[in-house]
């Protein structure tokens, strides 16, 4: 009766693959080729007005934004809730949620998209690009993707995702000297929202991002350890994999290490 239309590389598709994990839930996968733009063709349209991953469909009717499918299924499956018991906890946790879906993701995305996403796009040709990228339904997310094709990553979105990057690291470092996860002791969506933006940082070794702030540095090792880390996440990244991932990180590593040296 779950259906998830996802890929793998997608940060805001791992955070609902980590919650259908964590409550055991069974699920059927519908892969979505990001880097052909399968996300803007009219059937997928048709479930996601946004043409984005992911869409979670629940018995017939689907269900768009991945922060909203979090507290979804957390709301309608409450056993081993996701959620803390007070409501300041609680307030705090959404706080941490639109902080990655307002932030951190686009962050993530001028990062990682000129790396993942661009090189397929560069195989066309420039009509070719432009038709795919006007359907991109919002404008900032298509004139942002514009100017990654453009630039790479010398994109002026770079230096913003970086800065963007190292101040939430720095809060993070804060609110786990109070508790042991990031809003009380118990783990919760703040979390899992937060985790995949943070397998894009080890995907690629530009772990020393963390340089400084020890508990966000063992805080993403625990979120890895998990059993749901391991099956909806970790799973997806084989030693071939990582190893080419890791490869691909080195150049981009060596323009996000000058613009963290320029905050200092």
């Amino acid at each position: 009766m779950l259906e998830l239309y996802t890929n793998p590389m997608s940060p805001c598709a791992q955070k609902v693959r980590i919650v259908l994990a964590e409550k055991g839930l069974d699920w059927t996968k519908h892969h979505v080729n990001l880097a052909q733009k399968e996300n803007l063709k009219p059937e997928y349209l048709k479930l996601n007005p946004l043409g984005v991953v992911p869409t979670l469909v629940h018995d017939g009717k689907p269900v768009i934004e991945s922060s909203i499918i979090c507290e979804y299924l957390d709301d309608i499956y409450p056993e081993s809730s996701l959620k803390p018991a007070d409501s300041y906890e609680v307030s705090k946790m959404r706080f941490w949620m639109k902080h990655v879906d307002v932030k951190l993701h686009p962050s993530c995305g001028a990062l990682q998209w000129p790396i993942v996403m661009r090189p397929g796009l560069m195989e066309k040709t420039a009509a070719e690009r432009q038709a795919l990228l006007e359907q991109v339904p919002e404008k900032p997310r298509r004139e942002r993707q514009k100017r990654l094709v453009k630039f790479g990553l010398d994109a002026p979105d770079v230096v913003d995702a970086v800065i963007t990057y190292r101040k939430t690291i720095l809060a993070m470092e804060k609110a786990l000297a109070e508790h042991k996860w990031i809003v009380s002791d118990s783990f919760s969506l703040a979390d899992i929202c937060l985790a995949p933006y943070f397998q894009t940082v080890h995907q690629f070794g530009w772990t020393k991002i963390f340089d400084g702030c020890p508990r966000v540095a063992d805080w993403f090792k625990r979120c890895q350890e998990r059993e749901s880390y391991q099956s909806s996440v970790a799973s997806d990244f084989p030693p071939e994999v990582q190893a080419d991932l890791l490869e691909k990180g080195k150049p981009a590593w060596e323009k996000i290490e000058v613009h963290l040296e320029n905050m200092a």
